[in-house]
């Protein structure tokens, strides 16, 4: 039988630490082997009880989750998931635990709808499986985990939707689009501080809990030249300007004419997320196409790698993070294994391969590529008439 992974649970609320005890051994491949009240009573239990993964609050008496998690990552390093409030302030310091080594971020299970909770309960459960597979400072790596059934893209929007080839090369306004998960918040500062204050628009689906992808744009519009705020519905793409898609909402990028803009939708979760990078890439498939640069970074699971692949057909140039910089190396190697990507870099290369990509007029390979797709959706449409 495969080894459960090992979960120390630290809150000082009961009611959290029952609630998460449920949810989490509520899952076959997942066992709790304790909980703390506070960091001190954990530092204990993690010398007897050895565990795979740490869930940590961040507001705690004795020693605050921020503290904890500093001497941790110095002495003992453990994946840690943050377990926050949907609050301003615990935004703000749950990002904070991030630049300290947490490889996560989740929101306080809460009593609600029987589709909330069961939606509550995969986001958590996920979150602990992919931290568990991160890939730490002497951490041994663990073996991918079977990702349960679920919702592909075509559930937002079908892929039988068309764009006509006239409307594909209306404008050479170039569009980034990129998908991360697990370790992307650190890898996106790295992206995005790296980028001219010219970069050409980009949109960005980073897996995160709603409320905490606002105060996430604000770290990085501080951080980097560009732009970068949380996406509302119909903010335009444009030059300098990077769009954070909100949690618990799927963007998509369409087109008026040249200009490029975003809208918000609900729906299921595609690929156990909203928003889902496959969302995203489709839709720069479609009203994009060869205009469209598409990004996949660090994450667990295969969200974004049918889209990637979908994004490669329609001329798109697509760039996949390489595995000795991912901290979870999922979504990329998912990606490749479908046949969607042009290129493997390591993260601090992605950037600057991105302004080459964008400034060429149009990468021969792409340009071919989608010739070679437009004649074929030509001659079937020609068999059809």
């Amino acid at each position: 039988m495969k080894k459960k992974v090992r979960v120390l649970i630290i809150d000082d609320s009961a009611v959290v630490r029952a609630a998460l005890s449920d949810v989490i051994s509520s899952d076959p491949g997942l066992e709790v082997v304790g909980t703390a009240p506070d960091p001190l009573i954990a530092a204990q239990k993690i010398q007897r009880q050895a565990p795979d993964v740490i869930t940590l609050d961040v507001e705690m008496p004795r020693m605050d989750g921020i503290t904890f998690l500093g001497r941790l990552m110095s002495q003992h390093p453990i994946p840690v998931v943050i377990c926050s409030s949907l609050t301003g302030e615990g935004s703000e310091t749950a990002l904070r635990a991030l630049e300290y080594g947490a490889v996560d971020i989740i929101t306080k299970p809460r009593l609600g709808a029987k589709e909330y909770l069961e939606e509550s309960r995969i986001r958590i459960c996920d979150a602990v499986r992919a931290a568990s597979a991160a890939k730490l400072q002497r951490a041994q790596p663990s073996a991918p985990v079977a990702v349960p059934p679920k919702h592909t893209a075509d559930v937002i929007m079908p892929r039988t939707l068309r764009r006509s080839s006239r409307a594909m090369v209306e404008t050479t306004e170039r569009v980034v689009v990129v998908g991360a998960s697990t370790g992307g918040t650190e890898a996106l500062r790295t992206l995005l501080c790296a980028l001219p204050p010219d970069a050409p628009g980009m949109v960005i689906v980073q897996h995160m809990p709603e409320h905490f992808t606002s105060a996430f744009a604000r770290r990085l519009d501080s951080l980097s030249a560009l732009s970068v705020k949380e996406a509302a519905d119909g903010d335009s793409v444009i030059r300098g300007r990077a769009l954070i898609a909100p949690g618990n909402r799927h963007i998509l990028l369409k087109r008026s004419g040249s200009r490029h803009y975003v809208t918000l939708r609900g729906g299921p979760l595609v690929c156990r997320h909203r928003p889902s990078v496959d969302v995203l890439f489709r839709s720069a498939a479609l009203y994009a196409g060869g205009n469209a640069v598409g990004v996949i970074m660090t994450g667990m699971g295969d969200d974004g790698a049918r889209g990637m692949k979908e994004l490669s057909e329609a001329g798109a140039f697509t760039i996949a993070q390489d595995e000795a910089t991912s901290v979870v190396y999922g979504m990329p190697h998912e990606a490749m294994k479908r046949g969607g990507v042009d290129a493997v870099l390591p993260l601090g290369s992605i950037a600057q391969e991105i302004v080459r990509a964008c400034a060429a007029e149009e990468p021969e390979d792409a340009r071919d590529r989608r010739n070679r797709h437009i004649s074929r959706r030509k001659a079937g449409e020609g068999m059809q008439r």
